[in-house]
């Protein structure tokens, strides 16, 4: 069943995500400073940025939420996560239901998939549990899809990014995160391979402003339908002009009253279970 909700998390057909799952997933040492370590920095930008939602873990939304809210910006919450700090076969397990999600007040929900691990069969369990949960409850679902293992040998190739997403639109995924390898026909064919799942992609490492913007236009000109996008604004000196050409790419103008005000989740005043 394809959800009915992604309006709630896009803008004219268009989605601008900003991921802030870094912190579990590398370590505070690894991305972040004096500036952007403090998730009020991330949700500010989020709001005058016109981002069309923001992905944090559980434990912000929690302590957050209140600014959140405000924002108005929707909020997705990533629902599994690791640490870098685990060797071999790599697997991202729960930390959150789709039941708490939805009380902290999310309006869609992430979920890693790394296909090519010898553990992505129980992966595939989890994933399953969880998108019945959010079909439930009216939630899009996002799977982050990345080709890892010792299978795995270049898990940006065209085999990579496609076979990742064909196994959203084989799984249900209503979007899809891919990451890009720098060629447009690869991920042309990628989207093709997508059906109807959207495709979104990661912004991925902290690039030069040029060189991204660039890619930006190569992704939006291969089909997808947006950027999930952290490090390349949140590092940025000035996010929020990098956010005003990242919007202008996407949504092809950049005034934030011209956007179609969408609706987002409010808290549950009651004990998460």
């Amino acid at each position: 069943m394809v959800s009915k909700n992604l309006g709630r998390i896009m803008r004219r057909g268009r989605a601008m995500f900003l991921a802030y799952d870094q912190g579990l997933e590398h370590g505070p040492d690894s991305d972040f400073d004096d500036r952007n370590v403090d998730p009020l920095f991330i949700i500010n930008i989020a709001k005058k940025g016109g981002y069309t939602g923001v992905v944090f873990h559980k434990g912000i939304a929690e302590r957050y939420g209140e600014e959140i809210e405000k924002s108005g910006v929707p909020l997705i919450i990533k629902l599994n996560g690791r640490t870098g700090l685990r060797k071999g076969e790599p697997i991202s397990k729960p930390v959150c239901s789709v039941e708490e999600a939805k009380a902290l007040g999310a309006v869609a929900v992430g979920y890693t998939l790394y296909i090519g691990s010898a553990l992505e069969g129980e992966m595939f369990e989890d994933f399953d549990e969880i998108e019945n949960d959010a079909r439930k409850l009216g939630l899009p679902v996002i799977t982050w899809i990345y080709p890892r293992g010792k299978a795995v040998k270049n898990d940006v190739s065209r085999k990579m990014i496609s076979y990742a997403a064909r196994t959203g639109l084989e799984l249900g995924a209503d979007i899809v995160k891919l990451k890009y390898g720098g060629n447009r026909g690869d991920l042309k064919w990628a989207v093709e391979s997508a059906g109807r799942t959207k495709v979104v992609v990661a912004g991925g490492v902290k690039k030069g402003d040029k060189k991204f913007l660039e890619q930006v236009r190569e992704i939006m000109d291969a089909g997808c339908v947006g950027l999930a996008v952290g490090r390349n604004v949140w590092q940025n000196e000035d996010p929020l002009k990098i956010s005003e050409e990242i919007r202008k790419i996407i949504f092809g103008r950049s005034k934030l009253k011209d956007s179609k005000k969408v609706k987002v989740g409010k808290r549950r005043d009651k004990k998460i279970k």
